[in-house]
């Protein structure tokens, strides 16, 4: 079982910055895919960015290109996603989700992409609320 714990949101200011640590109680954490999504009320759950296991290929959704960076630091079991510049339509509930990587598939496909998609992902934190005043 993976748990995962986010924090760092709250309310900003539009133009303002964001940090949020998502830590996860789980053994082999370098062979976990990590993801951030977020969502607001009554839309689906949507991508925000995502890294692969090798945490050489990230991801980011267009709407956050240039103003978002996820990092991850496996010694510590924990993903970053630091959001700059916020805007008043990145007010949601931000997720942390992670999925395992088998090793075998590593070993016979090569690099593995980050996952984009929410299903792709088998567990999830417990969302952190940010929002952002316009």
């Amino acid at each position: 079982q993976v748990q995962l714990v986010e924090s760092g949101g709250g309310l900003v200011q539009a133009g303002g910055s964001l940090r949020l640590p998502c830590a996860a109680a789980v053994r082999a954490f370098s062979i976990y895919a990590l993801g951030g999504l977020r969502q607001v009320p009554g839309k689906d759950r949507a991508f925000v960015s995502a890294v692969n296991w090798a945490g050489d290929l990230i991801y980011y959704a267009d709407s956050v290109k240039g103003g978002c960076i996820m990092s991850r630091d496996n010694a510590k079991n924990t993903v970053y996603l630091q959001m700059n510049s916020l805007k008043f339509e990145d007010t949601a509930v931000y997720y942390c989700a992670a999925s395992y990587v088998d090793p075998n598939m590593v070993a016979s496909v090569g690099q593995v992409r980050p996952y984009t998609d929410v299903n792709e992902y088998d567990y999830w934190g417990q969302g952190t609320q940010v929002t952002v005043s316009s």
